[in-house]
């Protein structure tokens, strides 16, 4: 597999992480931690499943990915291409109207979102792509044009910012406090632009944090603990969902350190 990230073009650079494009001249399975970007594919060849309970589910040629807490593992067949779109937090709200916390631990075929035909024509358009140049220009483009909202919600991006500061260890009473807004129109606001709540997402920093140390520093209660948790049995149920494996077992297993994260 080569997995290649490339830098949204300016205008495009305050909504937009990286461009990833993702092949694999052989089969394999890749499993993806959770993250707090939403992403959007685009399948320009080969087949993509998605596997759950042993089960391999085919994937749309484009979709769009909302915010989850559970690990996901995905079957790129031979010879497979795709193009991601990772957003940064709150970016994708600048191209899609519809409540984006609806898309909590979904993946929906694009055509929900855009113009069937208009879809259709980039999907051509990136199957017949010559090389990376062409892929990254013909989706900026697109994204360009379904540009609808390149305003900011300051507000939004702010309470981003302390919750990170806080490795997302912040009570939303008090975040909304600081904000000078209510707990209940905090929360509404920001579902509707990062695609989950607060909290899922405070959630989702804290776990990221440990997994991303690619190392344990301290015992598993101290880690259970520094992550906000005073239920070691919580802790350990979570961590489950969102790596597929017991605390444990994550760390001491030479297969941990195999993961492909495609969103870091």
């Amino acid at each position: 597999m080569t997995i290649s990230a490339h830098i949204p073009t300016e205008l495009l650079r305050p909504f937009i992480k990286t461009f990833l494009i993702v092949e694999s001249q052989d089969e394999l399975v890749n499993n993806v931690l959770p993250d707090t970007s939403l992403v959007m594919a685009f399948r320009y060849k080969g087949r993509l499943h998605y596997v759950t309970n042993d089960t391999k589910n085919a994937l749309p040629s484009s979709s769009l990915s909302g915010l989850r807490k559970s690990i996901r593992s995905f079957n790129y067949s031979k010879d497979t291409g795709n193009l991601l779109v990772i957003f940064k937090e709150a970016g994708a709200a600048a191209f899609f109207k519809q409540p984006l916390h609806e898309l909590f631990e979904e993946n929906v075929s694009l055509d929900n979102f855009i113009n069937r035909q208009k879809l259709s024509t980039i999907e051509e358009q990136l199957s017949r792509s010559k090389n990376n140049f062409q892929l990254i220009d013909l989706i900026e483009r697109f994204l360009l044009s379904e540009l609808c909202d390149n305003k900011p919600d300051n507000l939004i991006l702010t309470a981003l910012q302390k919750i990170h500061f806080a490795n997302g260890l912040f009570k939303i009473k008090d975040l909304a406090h600081s904000l000078y807004i209510s707990q209940d129109a905090l929360e509404k606001r920001f579902r509707r632009v990062v695609g989950t709540s607060p909290k899922q997402l405070s959630s989702i920093i804290r776990l990221r944090a440990i997994t991303d140390s690619r190392k344990q520093k301290h015992s598993l209660t101290g880690i259970a603990f520094d992550a906000g948790y005073f239920d070691q049995a919580h802790f350990n149920k979570d961590f489950k969902l969102f790596t597929g494996q017991t605390p444990s077992d994550f760390f001491k297993s030479p297969s941990f350190l195999q993961i492909t994260d495609f969103l870091q």
